[in-house]
């Protein structure tokens, strides 16, 4: 029986825009239906960085079908460098863009064929999300919108789409219509068209988490994981989603900090252990309530 995972690339399109994007599957070809887990990067994030293909493989030798996505407007281009470089396509993307982005990699799985996915290794009925920092944020709002979602676990997610613009940014951003944020990895000033404010204003509802995982997520089931030490997205933002859904898990990761202990590149051919320790608690829920 093979044991070393199988990699599946496959491309998506979209109908909402005209960026194709890519996505991967990682799984040990044993020809048994497997419990699909798809991973959501986060801000400046994509689905190659840091340790990624190495949490990927740890999940595939675990028996699951480990699936992760470029969202379509990250700032990679489909046969490009692997990093950050369409900053036009960066500035222009937003919350619904990445959802229904989301939705498309579903629709793919369901549907026979279409990713390159033996059949036979998938059992999409048993289905759950997981993402990192704003990808946390994305699949609690996908698992509330879309019922083949069976469960969903969060790392180090934000608890609120808007990060809390102050008022003379929101005034100056709409005047210029662009303001830059820092890509402290690379010195890139990567730009956010103020379409993203307005977006977000369009589709409050479907973009409000607090709303969402009170009133759509009560029988889904929920792992918040945080670390102590998160620099980027406070703890405090776990405590909020567990107490908008009191019936999640929640595990707070001591001396952990918001990358789980990875970094882009990540030179070594093992997990980092913080991030090892999040991967457990997850697969062990995962199989538990898939």
């Amino acid at each position: 029986m093979a044991t070393h995972p199988t990699s599946v690339d496959f491309r998506l399109s979209s109908p909402h825009h005209r960026r194709p994007f890519m996505a991967d599957a990682r799984f040990v070809a044993d020809g048994q239906p497997k419990p699909v887990v798809v991973f959501v990067h986060g801000f400046k994030g994509f689905k190659d960085w840091g340790h990624f293909n190495l949490l990927a493989d740890w999940f595939a030798r675990r028996g699951f079908v480990f699936v992760k996505l470029n969202l379509s407007h990250n700032g990679l281009v489909v046969g490009g460098t692997g990093d950050l470089e369409d900053l036009e396509a960066f500035g222009q993307n937003n919350f619904s863009l990445e959802l229904d982005d989301i939705g498309i990699l579903l629709d793919a799985l369901h549907a026979p064929g279409q990713t390159g996915i033996p059949a036979a290794e998938l059992d999409v009925a048993r289905l759950g999300l997981v993402g990192h920092s704003r990808g946390g944020g994305l699949v609690l709002l996908k698992t509330a919108e879309d019922p083949r979602v069976r469960a969903v676990v969060t790392w180090a997610a934000i608890s609120d789409v808007n990060p809390g613009w102050p008022e003379a940014l929101m005034q100056l951003w709409q005047q210029q219509g662009v303001f830059h944020v820092e890509n402290s990895r690379t010195g890139q000033q990567l730009p956010l068209y103020f379409q993203i404010v307005e977006d977000y204003h369009q589709h409050r509802l479907r973009l409000d988490i607090r709303h969402n995982l009170r009133r759509k997520l009560k029988e889904r089931p929920l792992l918040i994981i945080h670390g102590d030490q998160d620099e980027t997205v406070p703890l405090n933002r776990a405590h909020q989603l567990k107490e908008w859904q009191p019936a999640a898990e929640l595990l707070v990761l001591p001396g952990v900090t918001h990358n789980f202990g990875g970094a882009h590149p990540w030179p070594a051919e093992v997990l980092p252990p913080e991030s090892q320790q999040a991967a457990e608690a997850t697969a062990e829920f995962l199989r538990r309530v898939l």
